[in-house]
């Protein structure tokens, strides 16, 4: 399945989950939803997997974790905050290039419209 097929199950579900839920719940909340939700639609998900940095052949096996990876494609960093801010936005590109994958979805649940909580970050694709 390719990055953007994912991409459109992910926004899909988390549609369902901001409309029925709404916003003002903990990050871990929608995580663990929309970690349940994308198995039941058939994916692959790693949760809070950690990603090893490597400097100077050094390897710090902690270097991040990820919220939510999908089918080994995308990374998913959740959010529930007032605003977006761009260190967000970087954070989730420096995730991309450390694993090498080409697609991120920064979702932001504290929003009136999950829509305007989507931000599709892309490495290389």
């Amino acid at each position: 399945m390719h990055e953007n097929e994912i991409s459109k199950i992910i926004v899909d579900v988390c549609y369902k989950i901001h409309t029925t839920l709404g916003s003002g719940l903990f990050e871990s909340v929608y995580e663990e939803i929309l970690e349940h939700e994308l198995i039941n639609r058939g994916l692959k998900i790693k949760r809070q997997q950690a990603i090893p940095v490597v400097w100077d052949d050094i390897k710090f096996d902690h270097g991040f974790r990820a919220d939510l990876i999908v089918e080994d494609k995308v990374i998913i960093e959740i959010k529930s905050v007032e605003t977006i801010v761009p260190v967000h936005h970087k954070q989730l590109l420096t995730y991309l290039k450390l694993t090498d994958m080409k697609l991120g979805l920064l979702i932001n649940f504290n929003e009136a419209l999950i829509k305007h909580g989507i931000h599709r970050i892309v490495n290389n694709l």
